[in-house]
């Protein structure tokens, strides 16, 4: 069995989201998920099928979204794996949504940092063994960095 390491860097205004799946109805039900959600909203995602005729299944708003999510799918290549690029949008508005889903079985990453996949290839298939988001903490929160945590909150309309 080989690991290897799969990064995934994140456009700048762009989020994503990283699962695992159990059935070609993914791709419907995550893209009705995510439009009743929040309507108008800008997402492309894809859907690694592991089974049939193994495709990268895809589908979303927003061409641009679709083509990151059906690339990076390309790289991963893990066996029921989902991934939904968000533009101009958080994944907290639709991770729960994402989450309700009946095939979703894990949400492993809800992201704008850069990611680094553990993939285990055994020759036959591949899977996700867990994520790398992001950097290590520099320190400890101190008064003006929570200070500064509040107002960002508030500056983006998430605290009041």
């Amino acid at each position: 069995m080989n690991i290897e390491e799969v990064e995934l860097s994140v456009p700048e205004g762009y989020n994503i989201i990283l699962g695992q799946s159990h059935f070609i109805k993914t791709v419907e039900d995550i893209y009705e998920a995510v439009v009743t959600a929040s309507p108008g909203i800008k997402f492309g995602m894809a859907f690694c099928e592991s089974s049939g005729k193994a495709l990268i299944r895809f589908d979303g708003t927003d061409k641009e979204c679709i083509d990151l999510a059906v690339s990076s799918a390309s790289l991963i290549g893990a066996g029921h794996s989902f991934i939904i690029y968000l533009n101009g949008s958080f994944p907290i508005n639709i991770l729960d949504r994402i989450k309700a889903v009946q095939e979703v079985v894990n949400v492993y990453a809800a992201t704008a940092n850069p990611i680094t996949i553990l993939i285990a290839d055994n020759g036959k298939g591949r899977g996700i063994m867990g994520i790398i988001d992001g950097i290590k903490p520099k320190g400890i929160e101190e008064s003006q960095d929570k200070e500064e945590r509040r107002e960002f909150l508030r500056k983006i309309g998430y605290k009041r």
